[in-house]
């Protein structure tokens, strides 16, 4: 299973840096890196206070994949 996300993108557009985002979203620069490369999962919270910065809505940025098997 995977969380694939757009956030680089949708940060990109605001014109802000991993570091902004983080300050705004109270989390490290380090939290957004790691969730932008995907190697780690935000809690609920915190994915529906980076869509709200990012002023869209959590699937927009978010979206879950199943494995197929």
């Amino acid at each position: 299973m995977a969380l694939l996300n757009r956030l680089k993108e949708y940060r990109a557009r605001l014109g802000i840096n991993q570091t902004e985002l983080g300050k705004l979203a109270g989390v490290s620069r380090q939290t957004i890196s790691l969730i932008e490369r995907g190697d780690y999962s935000p809690s609920v919270t915190l994915a529906l206070k980076l869509a709200k910065i990012c002023q869209v809505k959590v699937e927009d940025i978010f979206e879950y994949e199943e494995d197929a098997s």
